[in-house]
């Protein structure tokens, strides 16, 4: 019988934000498999933990997750760990989550630590509908591809930013949404020097052209407004009044629908409608 894989968030910055089910997971399991397992070692001292490591990271998921699985087919249990944040979340662990559903590894996900739902709460930005959209393109033809296809988004959208791409990211952004559109910057959360700029994106562009940028970034950006929808021409309207006097309405019932229906004033195409009859 297969072991368990479970997904253990780790603190985005400040230690005391693990959990005490994630340490007693950690503590359970026969293994964990770590993005870095420097990182992982200091969180594991910091829990008075020792556990054998395997490294798991975007440029070894081919033997690393192989490694991982055998363990997994052969009974142990395992904790799948980041080095920072939820697993499998803009992380390669996606993959190997797929993996073990298509073996039928049970997978057992903690709640815990998530940079992106932390920065999202904290925005002062619409949050009843977002789309995460995780790391831009380092190349900027893609990465300007991928802001056009968001244009007309209208969620919350977030993503994630290095600073050392972030005045790059910046200027993409205010060419793609506009210099008025609102923006959340949150920088180094959880961590001493955690920071949330409320601002536009001109704002933003314009500061940290003068203020070089440090720190992990989340961007919270502000969707696209909602456009009024276009109003209905008057002859579509007549159009309809007439289809339904057709129908068996007097004039002024057919007007009643038809205005309904257009939301254009009954009494203006009331009039329009007297003035076409005339006119016939």
């Amino acid at each position: 019988m297969a072991g368990t894989l479970y997904l253990v968030p780790t603190p985005i910055g400040n230690l005391g934000d693990i959990s005490r089910r994630c340490a007693e997971t950690l503590e359970a399991v026969d293994f964990i498999a770590a993005e870095d397992t420097r990182v992982t070692l200091k969180l594991l001292n910091h829990l008075g933990l020792k556990k054998p490591l395997l490294s798991y990271y975007r440029h070894n998921t081919g033997a690393g997750g192989e490694a991982v699985l055998e363990r997994l087919l052969s009974g142990e249990d395992g904790a799948l760990v980041t080095d920072a944040g939820t697993p499998a979340v803009s992380d390669p662990g996606e993959e190997l989550v797929a993996q073990c559903a298509e073996r039928d590894i049970p997978v057992v996900a903690i709640p815990g630590p998530c940079a992106l739902v932390t920065a999202l709460a904290v925005s002062g930005l619409p949050t009843d509908r977002f789309t995460f959209e995780g790391f831009l393109a380092m190349n900027r033809k893609n990465r300007r591809a991928h802001l056009a296809e968001l244009a007309g988004e209208r969620r919350t959208m977030i993503f994630y930013e290095a600073p050392h791409k972030l005045r790059a990211t910046l200027e993409d952004l205010t060419a793609a949404f506009g210099p008025e559109r609102r923006i959340s910057l949150c920088r180094e959360l959880t961590k001493l020097h955690e920071e949330v700029r409320r601002t536009t994106l001109g704002e933003a562009a314009a500061w940290y052209e003068a203020n070089p940028p440090r720190g992990e970034f989340v961007l919270v950006v502000e969707g696209a407004p909602e456009t009024a929808a276009a109003a209905p021409a008057p002859e579509d309207a007549l159009a309809r009044v007439a289809e339904l006097r057709e129908q068996g309405l007097s004039l002024r019932d057919a007007v009643k629908q038809a205005a309904k229906e257009t939301g254009l004033p009954k009494n203006e195409l009331y009039d329009r409608a007297v003035g076409k009859h005339v006119e016939a």
